[in-house]
C-alpha cells in the first residue's frame, strides 16, 4: 500500500487519535484539579482515592509524579492536544509529509515509553493503582499501536516494514487488549489486587 493510498483513508486512525487524545486529556485535567486540591489542602479527600491501593494522592505527591519538576498532568494537558489536532485535521482532509508522520510517531513513542515507566513506578515502587493514571495508560497504548502500524503499513518506515504493518494493523484491538492484560497481570502478581479489593 502506498503512502498516498493510506492517507486517503485515514478514518479509523483519525477516530482513534481524537478519542484517545480527548479521553487522555480529560484524565490529565482531572489529575491537575486533584493536584491543585492537594496544594490547597494536603489533607484533601480526593475523589480518586478509593483505598490504600486504588488512589492517586500518593502518585501526585511522589517525585515520580513530577518527573520534570512540575506535575506530570501538565505534560498530558499539552501533549494530548497533538493527537486531537492531527485527528481532526485528517477528518478535514489534511495530508502530512513523511517527516511529520515520523516526528509525530516519535512523540507518541515517547508518550508510550513514559506511561510504561509510570506504570512500573506505580506498581513496583508506589504500590498504588491511580484511576486517572490508568485511564491515561489505557489511551496511550491503542494510540501508539494504531499510529505506528498505520505508518508502517503506509511505508513511512521503509518498504521492508510495509508487509508487517499490513498484517498487524487490523490486529490493533487484540494487541491493545493483550497490553492491558499484561499490565493487569503484573499488578495482580505484585499487589494482589483481587484479594485487596475483596477486603
Amino acid at each position: 500500500m502506498t503512502d498516498a493510498v493510506a492517507v486517503r483513508r485515514p478514518l479509523p486512525l483519525a477516530i482513534v487519535l481524537i478519542v484517545t487524545g480527548a479521553v487522555g486529556w480529560y484524565a490529565a485535567f482531572a489529575l491537575t484539579l486533584d493536584k491543585i486540591a492537594i496544594l490547597k489542602n494536603p489533607q484533601a479527600d480526593l475523589d480518586c482515592n478509593f483505598s490504600v491501593l486504588v488512589q492517586c494522592g500518593k502518585n501526585l505527591e511522589s517525585w515520580q509524579g513530577a518527573i520534570l519538576g512540575f506535575p506530570n498532568p501538565l505534560i498530558g494537558l499539552g501533549g494530548f492536544v497533538a493527537p486531537i489536532a492531527v485527528g481532526v485535521a485528517l477528518l478535514a482532509g489534511a495530508s502530512f509529509a513523511r517527516w511529520f508522520w515520523i516526528a509525530f510517531n516519535v512523540g507518541v513513542l515517547g508518550a508510550f515509553a513514559f506511561i510504561l515507566w509510570l506504570a512500573y513506578q506505580s506498581i513496583f515502587n508506589l504500590g498504588t493503582l491511580c484511576p486517572w493514571c490508568m485511564l491515561t495508560w489505557s489511551m496511550v497504548i491503542p494510540m501508539f499501536w494504531t499510529l505506528t502500524l498505520f505508518n508502517a503499513r503506509a511505508g513511512r518506515f521503509g518498504a521492508g516494514l510495509t508487509p508487517l504493518g499490513e498484517r498487524l494493523y487490523s490486529w490493533v484491538p487484540v494487541i491493545t487488549v493483550v497490553g492491558y492484560i499484561i499490565i493487569a497481570a503484573v499488578a495482580q502478581v505484585r499487589l494482589d489486587v483481587i484479594a485487596t479489593l475483596a477486603v
